[in-house]
C-alpha cells in the first residue's frame, strides 16, 4: 500500500469525491430520476478526467515543485516523471472513453474538459486572469457533463455552469498566493464571487419553489467557506490562504448539494452531502492542492 500511496496522492483523492458530486448535481439539475445505472459511466468519466487533470498538473509543475514543494511525489522521486505522464494521459483517455460510451454528446463534452485541463496545466495556470477562468471552465464542464445525462434538460440549464466557473475561479485566484502569501484585495474578490454563487442558488431555488429546502445547504456552505477566508483576510499569509483554498475545494460538495436541493431533489442533496465526511477524511491523508 505504501508504494501505491504516492500514485494515489497524485490524483488528490479528496478532490475526486468533489468531482463525483459535480456529476450528481448536474444530473439533479437535469431532473434525472437516477433509475438508469448506465449513468455510472459519467461518474467513471469524471474520475478519469479529474484524476488525469491533477496528475498532469504535477507533471507540468515538476520543476517548480522541486523548489517550492519538494515533498510531492514527482520531485521527491517516489513517482518517476515518465510514469506520472503516462498515468495522467491514461486517466484522461479513460474519462473520454467512458463518457463516449454513454453518449456522443457526453463524449464531446469530455473531450473539451480534457483539452481545458491540459490548457490550464500547460499554459494558463500561472496567469492571474486566465488561470482562474480556465480552471473554472474545467469544473463548469464537469457539471455540464452530468447534465448531459438528459440532453433536453442540458440545453435548458447549461447556463448554470457559469456559477461553478465563478466559484472555482475564486478558489484558483486565492491559490495563486498559497505558497508565498498574498494581498487582501484578491481575497475580497473571491468573497464577492462566493456570494454571487450563493445568491444565484437561492434565487433559482426561489423560482422553483424550493427556497426553504435550499437555505440550510447554502448556509452550511457559507459557514464552511467564509470562516477560513475571513481568517486569511485578517492575515494573508501562505498557511491561512492554504486553509481557505482547502475549505473551498472540499466545500464543493456542499455547493453541489445546494444545487440538488434548489432543483427539488432533496434525497439526492442529502446523498451528495453525505460525501462530505469521506472527502474530509481523505483530505487528512492526502494533499488537496
Amino acid at each position: 500500500m505504501s508504494s501505491l500511496k504516492p500514485y494515489l496522492q497524485l490524483t488528490r483523492p479528496a478532490n475526486l469525491v468533489t468531482a463525483i458530486a459535480d456529476i450528481l448535481a448536474g444530473m439533479a439539475i437535469a431532473q434525472f430520476t437516477f433509475s438508469d445505472f448506465s449513468s455510472a459511466l459519467l461518474v467513471l468519466s469524471t474520475l478519469g478526467l479529474y484524476g488525469g487533470g491533477v496528475v498532469m498538473n504535477d507533471v507540468f509543475d515538476a520543476k517548480l515543485d522541486s523548489v517550492e514543494r519538494p515533498e510531492r511525489p514527482i520531485p521527491s522521486g517516489k513517482v518517476p516523471l515518465a510514469q506520472a505522464t503516462t498515468m495522467g494521459i491514461s486517466l484522461l483517455l479513460l474519462g473520454i472513453i467512458a463518457a463516449g460510451a454513454f453518449s456522443l454528446q457526453s463524449g464531446m463534452i469530455a473531450v473539451v474538459v480534457a483539452m481545458l485541463t491540459v490548457l490550464y496545466n500547460r499554459f494558463a495556470k500561472h496567469h492571474v486572469f486566465f488561470g482562474p477562468l480556465v480552471m473554472g471552465m474545467c469544473r463548469g464542464g464537469n457539471l455540464i457533463l452530468g447534465m448531459s445525462v438528459l440532453p433536453e434538460s442540458f440545453q435548458q440549464w447549461a447556463f448554470i455552469a457559469v456559477f461553478p466557473i465563478m466559484y472555482i475561479g475564486a478558489i484558483t485566484l486565492i491559490s495563486q498566493d498559497e505558497v508565498h502569501g498574498g494581498k487582501k484585495r484578491t481575497l475580497y474578490i473571491a468573497a464577492f464571487l462566493y456570494l454571487a454563487v450563493l445568491a444565484a442558488q437561492l434565487t433559482i431555488a426561489q423560482g422553483k419553489g424550493n427556497f426553504l429546502f435550499t437555505i440550510p445547504f447554502v448556509l452550511l456552505h457559507a459557514w464552511f467557506i467564509f470562516r477560513p477566508l475571513w481568517n486569511a483576510m485578517q492575515n494573508p499569509i501562505g498557511p491561512l490562504i492554504g486553509k481557505a483554498v482547502k475549505a473551498g475545494v472540499i466545500s464543493l460538495i456542499v455547493m453541489n448539494a445546494s444545487w440538488c436541493a434548489a432543483f427539488g431533489l432533496l434525497p439526492i442533496a442529502i446523498a451528495v452531502l453525505a460525501l462530505l465526511p469521506l472527502s474530509m477524511y481523505l483530505a487528512k491523508a492526502f494533499a488537496v492542492t
